[in-house]
Order: structure tokens, then sequence, then C-alpha cells
């Protein structure tokens, strides 16, 4: 009996010291400029992002992104020139991954570009941000709507983009 007891002390000593020891990985973080994977050492300092939140026990908490108004189009300038172009964030939608914002790019009345503010990170979540984010970014151009396919692995950021999309859709007039 005794041999049992000091065998299972040692094992539970060793797997405390193993456990304690244990370097978590460095944790994938999607650019919102570029959506690029991006490797945030632990040992560096955090790296703001405008309008992005904290998440939930983390350090600092970045400013609420300010939402712009579409710039006022006045039809054509001078020389026949173009209609004025505006960027419009959305809100940010929860997802049980992580927060997804988007800021739709609007010129000439129609959707020039959309950029993902904000995509859930981590491991496997990132991994499928950074699969999901260039179709769902084509997906948005092509319709130049919110009616976007659903990326297969992607359901939850998928639907939050179409979330995040409309309502900024619905701001910049569009929707």
């Amino acid at each position: 009996m005794p041999k049992r007891g000091l065998a299972a002390l040692a094992i539970t000593t060793v797997a405390l010291i193993l456990l304690i020891s244990f370097k978590v990985p460095d944790q994938p973080v999607v650019d919102p400029t570029t959506g690029n994977l991006a490797i945030v050492e632990p040992s560096t300092a955090p790296v703001t992002v405008p309008g992005a939140t904290a998440a939930p026990g983390a350090a600092a908490t970045p400013a609420p992104a300010a939402t712009k108004a579409p710039a006022a189009t006045s039809g054509t300038t001078g020389s026949g020139g173009s209609a004025a172009s505006a960027k419009v964030d959305g809100p940010v939608v929860s997802t049980r991954f992580g927060p997804v914002q988007v800021e739709v790019v609007v010129a000439s009345g129609k959707v020039a570009d959309v950029v993902a503010l904000q995509l859930p990170t981590g491991r496997r979540s990132g991994q499928i941000s950074s699969y999901a984010a260039p179709i769902l970014h084509d997906e948005a151009l092509q319709a130049q709507s919110a009616s976007i396919d659903t990326v297969s692995g992607a359901t939850y950021t998928s639907d939050a983009y179409a979330q995040s999309l409309q309502a900024a859709l619905d701001q910049a007039g569009l929707g």
C-alpha cells in the first residue's frame, strides 16, 4: 500500500510540475488592415487596433469605434468628377468564438471595399477567420449587399460578418 501511495504522489508531483511549466503557444491574430495573420509574442506590448474592444480579462481596452456617417454626395464636381466616398463601421457582433466587425467603404453609391476590423482569433478560430475573411470579402463586393453565402466551416463568423455588414450598409444608406 505505501508503494502505491508513493507512486501516486510522485506522478501527481510530476504532473503539477509539467502543468506549471507549460508555455501557452503564441496566439495568431488577424491584422484588420490586411486580413493576414500576425503572430503576437507574449513578451511584446499589446497592439492597439482602432475600433477594437479587448476580450474579457484583457489588460487594455482601446477606445470604441467611431461610426462615421456617409459623406454627403454632391453629384458631380467641376470636371465631370466623382461623388464623395465614405467609410462606415458596422457594429461589433459577438459570436461564441469572438467578435466580428466590418467597415464598408462606399464610393459613388456602391460598395467599393469591405474591411474586417475584428474577426475571431485564437488557435482554431484564427485559422478559420483567415480562411473565411477573403471569401466573405469577395462575396460582399460581388453581391453589393449583405446577402452573402455562408462559408463552410465558418458559419458563426459568416453570419456575424453579414449582420455587421448589413448594419453598416443601412447606415450608409445602401441597405
